[in-house]
């Protein structure tokens, strides 16, 4: 049954702490262990395994945020080094233990196994379709132990929201440099200051802000116009209602316990990345 947008909002910022510890230093550790060269051939090795031996072309495509040439200097090379396979089993490991080391006594709980059980619900009951990630991460065994199979829902259903949020995206004429630069202005930073593309080169990042600039979404100081502002709220919206469908199979009842199950958890993951 449809759920309030509310709640559909509510349930991105409990799962993306919990889907999200796969990108911390214990599994960064982890798969420079089996050969990889530094964090981002980890990144693409295990977040693209689902995919198989893709090239850089579609996991770029799939990926969408990441600047020309960024995924080719890592894909195919991490597959000379580590099969998906292999990169999809360390990547599950890595996480589940991450998972447990933040969460502490909670990793042991039955309420844990409950929140695991619906989550996994509601993560295999999405729509695959025109969502390669999410579609590539259903394909997978979910696994039994509760820990590693609540990281897993929490993954997929990034995924499948994520696939959806590009979706808006594309549906808004937004690249996914672009997307980050109005991420930024969103958190009332600028283009040079956001992590996820701050390196990039002063030029390209000039080019971005003011191709944004003459669509009328950014003014002449860098900063949002009103339209600008309110084409990121469309997408927004637009995200969590393609991401509802993850959580119809679930009552009213039931999204209200897996939320209640899931804030001790996100809560305590947050705390310890504090």
């Amino acid at each position: 049954m449809p759920h309030p947008q509310a709640k559909i909002h509510r349930m991105f910022e409990l799962v993306e702490p919990i889907a999200t510890v796969t990108f911390s230093e214990m599994v960064n550790e982890a798969f420079l262990a089996v050969g990889m060269r530094n964090y981002w051939d980890g990144y693409f090795a295990g977040r693209a395994a689902p995919l198989g031996l893709a090239p850089a072309e579609v996991v770029h495509a799939v990926f969408y945020n990441f600047a020309d040439g960024e995924v080719a200097r890592h894909i195919p090379w991490v597959w000379g080094k580590i099969s998906p396979q292999e990169a999809i089993a360390v990547r599950e490991r890595g996480s589940a233990a991450a998972l447990r080391q933040r969460i502490g006594e909670l990793a042991d709980s039955p309420a844990l196994v409950r929140a695991a059980d619906l989550a996994t619900r509601a993560a295999l009951s999405a729509p695959a379709e025109g969502r390669v990630l999410y579609a590539g991460l259903r394909a997978l065994d979910v696994p039994e132990e509760p820990v590693a199979r609540l990281w897993h829902a929490a993954t997929l259903l990034r995924e499948h929201r994520g696939d959806g949020h590009n979706a808006a995206l594309v549906a808004h004429g937004i690249g996914g440099i672009e997307s980050h630069v109005l991420m930024a202005l969103s958190l009332g930073m600028r283009a040079e200051e956001f992590g996820r593309i701050h390196h990039l080169p002063k030029t390209r990042l000039t080019a971005v802000v003011d191709g944004l600039r003459g669509r009328g979404l950014v003014d002449a100081s860098g900063r949002f116009t009103h339209a600008g502002r309110e084409t990121r709220q469309r997408i927004e919206e637009l995200t969590d209602e393609l991401a509802a469908p993850a959580y119809d199979v679930l009552t009213a009842d039931e999204l209200d316990e897996l939320a209640a199950g899931l804030e001790p958890i996100a809560a305590a993951v947050q705390a310890a990345d504090d």
